[in-house]
């Protein structure tokens, strides 16, 4: 039943739900520690599928867990970007391209919106802007998760941490054996390997460069404390 009900999420990891990823809410929920009520991401829509799947009364969201939007990324403002890779490290989906003490970017195609990328940033560099006026459809939000779940998992395997989705899944495909599942969590892996072309990287941020970037993040958090 978890697979099932993991199946219905998004895949944004965004822990909005009290859970470290969508799979763990999907076990609580199976389990009977959750309501079907905490995915803000997945929407009304989304909340009636899992009431459907479960056969009990669908139901609001829970506003204490967030509200239903517009999908939104996230975008770096390279000038105040310091390079020190903690967004990177954050990121369950390896939306963000860059090294330590370079500046760094969003694959805006590849982001899911899960804010986790704010709290670690030192220097408040990073923005979340709405990529559409409405909330997205629910096959919309079911294509989106596809391409999540592929890049988390792809995320895991590299890491060394090949989740439990991953593995049943590939137990599931006809014919498959212990080392073709090796090697599907092998080709995973392999999916989220940087390409071998990549141009020279740009000279490292001087300690000036990091200075600075400092000074414009402090001021930027007290322009916004200010209310100015």
């Amino acid at each position: 039943m978890t697979a099932r009900i993991d199946a219905l999420l998004p895949q944004t990891q965004c822990t909005r739900c009290g859970f470290p990823t969508c799979r763990a809410y999907a076990d609580a929920i199976a389990t009977g520690e959750a309501d079907v009520d905490r995915c803000p991401p997945g929407g009304a829509d989304g909340v009636a599928a899992l009431a459907h799947l479960l056969d009990v009364a669908t139901k609001p969201l829970d506003p204490a867990y967030g509200i239903e939007a517009p999908p939104i990324v996230a975008v770096i403002d390279e000038d105040v970007c310091i390079g020190c890779t903690k967004c990177i490290q954050a990121c369950p989906v390896d939306a963000i391209v860059g090294a330590a003490k370079r500046m760094h970017t969003i694959i805006a195609a590849e982001c899911t919106g899960c804010e986790l990328c704010l709290p670690p940033c030192p220097v408040d560099c990073i923005a979340l802007v709405p990529i559409a006026a409405a909330p997205l459809s629910r096959p919309e939000v079911l294509q989106r998760a596809v391409l999540a779940r592929m890049r988390f998992e792809a995320r895991n395997a590299r890491k060394g941490a090949v989740t439990v989705g991953a593995a049943e899944a590939a137990m599931l495909l006809p014919g498959r054996d212990k080392s073709s599942t090796t090697m599907t969590n092998e080709s995973i892996a392999a999916s989220a390997a940087p390409p071998k072309d990549l141009p020279t990287a740009a000279p490292p941020i001087t300690r000036s460069a990091v200075l600075a970037a400092i000074a414009r993040g402090k001021a930027r958090r007290a322009k916004d404390a200010g209310g100015s």
